[in-house]
């Protein structure tokens, strides 16, 4: 059978037509998105670079957090409670070690309370390293010393303990955690190893750590570089003090945990911190000196937010997440926009990739973003995002800002 040049043309014609337009639409769906703005981090509360300025300047710890906190005191409180801190969050191995002279490490069988007694079921030297893996959604403990490797239980939660802490007598030892290419060391409280379940990942693996908030835990809380001005230190330290205090009422169930050792709450380094080179006496000292003082708003704990720098002037509460606070009004903060006090985020450039933009709206893809409404102090209240076949969504900049990995929701798309 012949075909026709006439439907042989027609044929090409509507080939070419197709290709075009499936051309023309790869092409209307960016690969990234690019973004330019100013600060670093919420904008809500202190600022960190702005502290660090006023405490150049001459100012107190207590002027500078009376300056960021609107209409607060700072008072004495009670801060011997112990916190469980979430050091390893949806694992499923690590790997724990301690490397000090006459350390002596052991492994008791279920969740320890702080007071509670037990008999090991394993006890081992230093110089030996203690495996966790996730095998048939239990915790299988391994421990191995030179070419020798021994199996010890396998459950849904252990306790660690070590000599030199409130738990076990003997020389001072410290703990190092691994979980895959991420190493922080602990010198004080327990470790508590058990399985939760994640709603989307299953069974997991969380690693706790049980201090103490007036020492044991501030301490190692790495918020600012233990070099600033001693003003500085002390107001991060009355100002984590009084963060920690606010979450020390509630677990959550999600890791079994008061607060997590990341910025989701505020960075927990453990030793690594108090033992920093120089430095680690400064911050050590500066938590000494405030020993018990907190933030208080109406005779109560204020939740004493904090972030590095703004765009020029703090967020407010209410307009970062939808919840006033009295004491988190927006103030200037004109250090956080100096390029000599915040060289890295006085201005900055991000590119995104549409994977990430797409995934932060919960759409197929995104065409166009659109900003719908700025908040006073200059942050994105609103962004829209257009997909390429029509449907649209909506997210409060700063949600978007931490879905996006933004460094703060003082941002414009650049062109």
């Amino acid at each position: 059978m012949r075909t026709s040049n006439k439907l042989i043309a027609l044929i090409l014609s509507a080939l070419s037509i197709n290709l075009f337009q499936t051309s023309a639409k790869a092409a209307e769906i960016p690969a990234t998105f690019t973004f330019q703005g100013i600060g670093y981090g919420h904008g809500v509360g202190m600022s960190q670079i702005g502290a660090r300025a006023k405490a150049l300047a001459g100012e107190s710890a207590t002027a500078i957090l009376q300056y960021y906190y609107s209409g607060t005191n700072i008072e004495t409180a009670t801060d011997t409670q112990i916190l469980r801190i979430n050091i390893g969050h949806l694992l499923t191995s690590a790997k724990v070690r301690s490397d000090s002279n006459g350390a002596q490490l052991q492994i008791f069988s279920g969740d320890i309370s702080d007071t509670q007694t037990s008999a090991p079921i394993f006890t081992f030297p230093s110089k030996t390293t203690l495996n966790l893996s996730l095998i048939n959604n239990l915790i299988s403990l391994t421990a191995t010393r030179g070419s020798k490797n021994t199996a010890i239980s396998s459950g849904s939660a252990f306790t660690l303990r070590w000599t030199g802490t409130r738990y076990l007598e003997g020389p001072n030892s410290i703990v190092s955690l691994t979980s895959g290419s991420t190493l922080n060391r602990y010198r004080h409280g327990q470790m508590v190893f058990k399985v939760i379940r994640d709603k989307n990942l299953g069974k997991r693996i969380e690693i706790i750590n049980s201090v103490r908030l007036a020492d044991e835990y501030l301490w190692g809380v790495s918020e600012v570089p233990s070099s600033w001005p001693a003003a500085a230190l002390e107001a991060q330290a009355i100002a984590s003090r009084t963060y920690a205090l606010a979450k020390a009422n509630k677990l959550r169930s999600a890791c079994d945990c008061h607060l997590y050792a990341t910025i989701s709450d505020q960075t927990f380094a453990g030793f690594s911190k108090e033992s920093e080179p120089r430095f680690g006496e400064l911050w050590k000292s500066a938590v000494n000196r405030t020993s018990g003082q907190i933030i208080s708003y109406a005779g109560q704990p204020i939740t004493a937010y904090f972030t590095s720098s703004s765009g020029g002037a703090t967020e407010t509460s209410e307009h970062a997440w939808g919840t006033a606070t009295p004491y988190t009004v927006s103030v200037p903060d004109t250090a956080s926009v100096d390029t000599a006090l915040n060289p890295r985020f006085a201005s900055w450039v991000r590119e995104i990739s549409q994977a990430i933009i797409a995934q932060a709206f919960l759409l197929p893809d995104v065409v166009s973003l659109n900003v719908l409404e700025m908040n006073p102090a200059g942050t994105v209240a609103l962004i829209e995002a257009i997909s390429s076949n029509g449907n649209t969504a909506v997210l409060r900049g700063e949600t978007f800002r931490s879905r996006s990995k933004l460094p703060s929701a003082w941002f414009s798309l650049k062109q």
